[in-house]
């Protein structure tokens, strides 16, 4: 097993080489002086390896920690590297379409059968009401409390019919990210205008005579 003050004491050869901890963990020290860490495993019967970090950004403890979470993946049928692939690209997906981006898609679709006033007015909604609230969230990650801090903040402003405009729009954009694959849920469903946004007195006519 490795030890801190070994692995302080290494010093960078010509040639790169490996120090063994246990169960698969081990450091690499490169010619530049650099220390890695990674997981030798096996999976489907072929041997791979996995990064777990530098070192002294990642302690031998630390290390130690993760060579652990990794193992019990492995133990699951999961291949560690390639978990970590796709979570990466669904970062990158994620922070690739943001709200605003797939707002914008859903909005040049859905103009083309719209007169040019309304299509204006709508946009303007969104980017006055909408874009400034959640507009750089992924879509995949706007839940319903931050829609309510959105449509509570229209409110206030008195514009009732507005904030519930708002919510529509919400809706749209958010069933369009559903059918292009990039939201698995719509939140605006899980709000009910009446259950967040105050409601008003209606005046009706008097009655009069025949």
């Amino acid at each position: 097993m490795l030890s801190d003050s070994a692995i302080r004491k290494a010093k960078p050869s010509d040639k790169q080489f490996k120090m063994p901890d246990e169960r698969g963990l081990q450091l690499v020290v490169r010619p530049n002086g650099s220390k890695l860490w990674q997981l030798r495993y096996r999976h489907q019967g072929k041997e791979k390896t996995a990064s777990l970090g530098q070192y002294p950004d990642v302690s031998l403890a630390q290390a130690r920690e993760k060579r652990e979470a990794l193992r019990q993946e492995i133990a699951q049928g999961i291949d560690p590297v390639q978990s970590q692939r796709e979570k990466k690209a669904a970062s990158a997906n994620a922070a690739q379409h943001t709200f605003e981006s797939v707002a914008r898609e859903w909005w040049t679709q859905w103009k083309a059968a719209r007169s040019g006033s309304h299509v204006q007015y709508v946009i303007k909604r969104l980017e006055q009401n909408v874009f400034p609230e959640i507009g750089n969230v992924p879509v995949s990650e706007v839940d319903a409390p931050q829609l309510v801090r959105l449509v509570k903040k229209v409110a206030q402003r008195g514009a009732l019919d507005l904030a519930q405009r708002c919510l529509q729009m919400c809706n749209q954009v958010f069933r369009y990210a559903i059918a292009h694959g990039l939201a698995t849920r719509n939140p605006a469903t899980d709000i009910r205008p009446a259950d967040v946004l105050p409601s008003r007195l209606r005046k009706y006519p008097s009655c009069t005579a025949p």
